[in-house]
């Protein structure tokens, strides 16, 4: 096990990705947010791409 105590977020989280929707993670630093989801992403070979929130962030940033 890589994530422990995360169990609702990581079953939240494989019901988006199955049902082809979105997930947005928010939280203090130190919830385990983005080991949660490059584990997810390693142990399902998926892409991951980490994309800092600042307050110069455009949308094409997001979406190319």
């Amino acid at each position: 096990k890589v994530i422990v105590g995360q169990k609702t977020v990581v079953d939240q989280l494989l019901i988006a990705l199955l049902c082809g929707g979105h997930a947005l993670l928010v939280g203090v630093p130190g919830l385990a947010k983005t080991l949660l989801i490059s584990t997810l992403a390693r142990v399902l070979d998926l892409s991951f791409n980490r994309i800092q929130f600042t307050p110069d962030l455009m949308p094409s940033d997001i979406t190319g």
